[in-house]
């Protein structure tokens, strides 16, 4: 770890929000576990924890397109205070219901889906921000691999309370912790110090932007390709936290707190990753380490997938956590510091929808498919996946490099005939 690791905690608004936030992720991660275990509690159907994770993002993948223009267009820190409001609502509903026993599956599933809403609009604004948060530009890798930190930190620490207060206090009372820490991030952001917001003219309408958005894309294939890979890890390889509970409850013959620990244990390995990144000398190689963090990933899930020594399967998991973490942090970085300033919340919706679209599809899948070739089986086929799609990538970063190399050359000889 080095000087620079911790250089965006001068900008005072970057430590309010970290501070603010890393309160709220505990309790979303709580909210998260609770739900997986309760639904499978209820059903024991691997179909419905699918089920569950395209309720609670698929309505993100179809609004995120609109939440980049209205970040583009309208103030990112107030939308972000009214996103973060309405998440603490809909974390209350959930609690009150869950507590006074009105509730069944198809209620989880549809105040997940208005998360997934809340989401769409979320994301943009609050990823954006955080550039507008950093004095000097030169740390927003540094800063954008601590929120990695933050949330995977939260990961490894929410899972673990949620376990332990599933079977001492019960389900109700995680979704009611989980509201009052939206309390800490709302809390972060009203004590921030922002300039104030200049309305922008709107010459063009809001389709119009978005096309923009996606034109723009288009002409820049190393953002473009950056969201294509994260489309395909996110649809067949990061659903498998779907099929923890299968292993926690049926494989391992475990407890909720045994699948609290094994969804922390992916969350320490994940929090490894982001201070790894975090620690980079500013202009170190991101595309090569997501490439490399890619094929850690599928060697993690293929050495797990048919452990059946529980303490082996944790270190596995824990490397798994340690390769996942680069797919949404690293391409967030260089999204974020390669898109025009203009472009930024488009961009990000863009990436959001290929983070948020491809898993529930995925989750919805891979839900399926364990039900034909069982738990283990299926794991193994998207460890293995995730290895095809590192070695593509590499072939990726090959191509570009001889591109390069031509381009240069053919510059030189230019020069060279002058």
């Amino acid at each position: 770890m080095n000087i620079t690791t911790f250089e965006p905690f001068k900008s005072r608004n970057y430590r309010l929000f970290f501070t603010g936030q890393s309160v709220s992720l505990i309790g979303t991660w709580m909210q998260k576990t609770a739900v997986s275990w309760v639904i499978y509690s209820l059903t024991h159907s691997t179909l419905y924890l699918g089920l569950s994770l395209f309720a609670s993002q698929f309505p993100a993948f179809l609004f995120s397109l609109l939440g980049g223009v209205v970040s583009d267009r309208y103030n990112r820190y107030r939308v972000l205070l009214a996103t973060q409001a309405a998440s603490m609502i809909q974390a209350t509903v959930l609690a009150i219901l869950v507590l006074s026993g009105y509730y069944n599956v198809w209620i989880i599933l549809t105040l997940s889906a208005v998360l997934g809403i809340i989401n769409a609009f979320d994301v943009p604004a609050r990823q954006a921000l955080v550039y507008e948060m950093i004095d000097d530009k030169r740390y927003l890798p540094n800063a954008l691999a601590l929120n990695s930190s933050m949330v995977n930190l939260s990961r490894l620490i929410g899972p673990a309370i949620a376990g332990f207060i599933l079977e001492q206090l019960g389900d109700g009372v995680c979704f009611l912790l989980n509201a009052f820490s939206f309390l800490a991030v709302i809390g972060s952001l009203l004590l921030m110090r922002v300039p104030k917001y200049a309305d922008k003219v709107h010459t063009k309408n809001a389709l119009t932007e978005l096309k923009e958005g996606f034109e723009y894309l288009k002409k820049t294939p190393s953002i473009g390709f950056i969201i294509v890979m994260l489309g395909a890890v996110s649809l067949f390889v990061l659903p498998f936290s779907t099929l923890l509970p299968v292993y926690a409850k049926d494989i391992f013959r475990g407890s909720a707190s045994t699948f609290g620990i094994l969804d922390s244990v992916i969350g320490l390995g994940a929090f490894a990753g982001a201070i790894f990144l975090a620690s980079l000398k500013p202009g170190s190689d991101l595309k090569k380490v997501l490439a490399i963090n890619t094929l850690v990933l599928g060697c993690g899930l293929v050495l797990f997938s048919h452990e059946g020594n529980y303490p082996l399967a944790l270190v596995f998991a824990t490397v798994a956590g340690f390769g996942m973490m680069s797919q949404v942090t690293v391409s967030n970085t260089i999204i974020q510091t390669t898109a025009d300033t203009s472009m930024r919340g488009r961009v990000i919706s863009f990436y959001a929808m290929a983070f948020f679209g491809m898993q529930p599809l995925g989750g919805l899948l891979i839900g399926l498919v364990s039900k034909w070739i069982g738990t283990p089986n299926t794991m193994l086929a998207e460890g293995l996946i995730a290895l095809a799609i590192g070695v593509l990538h590499f072939r990726f970063l090959r191509k570009e490099r001889l591109k390069k190399e031509q381009l240069l050359a053919v510059e030189t000889q230019n020069l060279q005939a002058v």
